[in-house]
């Protein structure tokens, strides 16, 4: 069992930036992978970064050049550093985890983000 906590959402003007990051109960160095998603009011949940045990990296199109995912594996920590951000980036967080390619993925209870015009 997994648990994933979020932090760092919040209220921001567009052009601004902020960084989420999300605290795992385990360690996290085998990880199979870990990531972001986002679901926006009235929005199915989308895919915004994920990050591999081998550090490869997977972005959305509309986010590539903007965000960066990156792992602390001292802090079992995944981060997700957003820049120049759009009130289309407004939307719930959630970071995703899955120990193994067969196993369940699981998630944490989502950080809001915020992006005014």
């Amino acid at each position: 069992q997994v648990q994933l906590v979020e932090s760092g959402g919040g209220l921001v003007h567009a052009g601004g930036s902020l960084n989420l990051s999300c605290a795992a109960s385990l360690n996290i160095f085998r990880m199979y992978v870990m990531g972001w998603y986002r679901q926006a009011p009235g929005k199915q949940r989308e895919l915004v970064a994920t990050i591999t045990s081998g550090d490869s990296t997977v972005y959305a199109d509309s986010v590539k050049g903007r965000f960066t995912v990156s792992r602390e594996n001292a802090k079992n920590t995944v981060n997700l550093q957003m820049n120049s951000l759009k009130p289309e980036d407004t939307a719930v967080y959630y970071c995703n985890a899955r120990p193994h390619s067969f196993s369940a993925d699981y998630w944490g209870q989502g950080t809001r983000v915020t992006v005014s015009a």
